[in-house]
């Protein structure tokens, strides 16, 4: 297992991020947790970009999230039918393009199996890289983001290559290195259908010059295996972190017949044996802090503590600021897309330690972590 391990770097020169232009000797240290944990400076993960402000997943939303003060920018992963990675949340694209409104490809509309269910849409594997640029973004919570939604149709799908080439101008424009935190998605569907996301992966971030240990660079997924591939047999060298649900399974363990469940493998018993090859744990938030029966905040877990024992960084999703997806108890209103007190929520995940959080607002999650750094 690999450590990115800042702690001499940082105490020769400590700010809070994104607050002062990094010295030359500094340019190329990522923004990582890693050896940070004693310095309470969290980071702060653009959650698909800005994706409260602009449609997710765009350059646009990951250039706003930057300049709002974001560490690290999300793309997630899936591939066109010529082999391309591209950055879209799920293969099946009919609710964050404008594919619908393509005649041209109305018969590409069709189900299929994805992790044991039956989807119907339009998939990204089913269209070359040339046919999915004529597509455009779309805000996928049209009713929640009126804002985000008025710019549809403005912003193609970018690709990996695309998001990487950006994380590089932006930090060359702001003077601080971004990372990014790339998600690989259905890793298993996407080996059933004929590709290699994790070679492909591997290919781009040796080609920009990440695939190091002390890179900005964090590859995740919700699956298990491929991370151990990557750590253990494709010369992968950065960081790995394993996305943990609320319930359920990871899908390539059930496809093998694995009974192991997302609760099984964070457990205090099995964190040590993931830490041989993971870094770090992106987990849905409840398994922090979890909300009591009336939906209020609840009482802190021991998840960050016993994965800080083992070495592991702890890093819960997601974070969002409107009314409805928060908890009762930090709503304002009952306007359920009116903003609330996410600054706050964030703030009581801070003082629980975690490593950093992912947020679709990073400005109101960097406001909170400048507010709780000073206090």
């Amino acid at each position: 297992m690999r450590r990115t391990l800042l702690t001499l770097t940082l105490s020769l020169g400590l700010v809070a991020p994104g607050a002062a232009t990094l010295a030359p000797a500094q340019a190329d240290a990522p923004p990582s947790s890693k050896g940070r944990a004693s310095f309470a400076e969290p980071l702060v993960h653009a959650h698909r970009g800005a994706s409260g402000y602009r449609p997710e997943h765009t350059l646009a939303a990951y250039r706003l999230a930057v300049e709002q003060g974001a560490d690290y920018i999300e793309p997630d992963l899936v591939m066109t039918r010529d082999g391309v990675l591209v950055d879209r949340h799920e293969p099946e694209i009919g609710g964050t393009t404008d594919v619908a409104a393509h005649p041209e490809f109305a018969d590409r509309r069709v189900t299929k199996q994805l992790d044991g269910r039956a989807v119907t849409g339009w998939w990204v594997e089913d269209f070359t890289l040339a046919e999915l640029k004529t597509l455009r973004a779309e805000e996928r919570l049209p009713a929640v983001r009126p804002e985000s939604a008025s710019y549809d149709g403005r912003f193609e799908v970018p690709t990996l290559d695309e998001v990487l080439a950006l994380r590089e101008r932006l930090s060359a424009e702001l003077g601080r290195t971004i990372g990014v935190i790339p998600e690989i998605k259905h890793s298993t569907f996407l080996h059933e259908a004929g590709f290699d996301p994790e070679v492909s992966l591997l290919r781009a971030v040796t080609a920009f010059g990440l695939n190091r240990p002390n890179a900005p660079l964090w590859v995740q997924s919700f699956e298990l295996s491929n991370l151990v591939r990557l750590d253990d047999e494709l010369g992968y060298k950065a960081n790995l972190v394993f996305l943990v649900s609320a319930s359920g399974a990871p899908y390539d363990l059930e496809a093998q017949g694995d009974p192991r469940t997302y609760t099984d493998l964070i457990a205090p018993a099995s964190l040590k044996a993931l830490a041989k090859d993971i870094d770090g744990l992106g987990v849905e938030k409840s398994r922090v802090i979890p909300r009591r029966a009336d939906g209020t905040l609840g009482t802190p877990t021991t998840l960050v503590s016993e994965a800080h024992k083992v070495g592991l960084d702890v890093t819960p999703w997601t974070f969002r600021a409107e009314n409805q997806f928060l908890p009762v108890d930090y709503r304002i209103g009952t306007d359920p897309a009116a903003i609330g007190r996410m600054g706050d929520e964030v703030t009581r995940f801070f003082e629980v330690g975690v490593d950093g959080v992912f947020c679709d607002q990073p400005d109101i999650c960097v406001e909170a972590r400048e507010a709780f750094l000073a206090r």
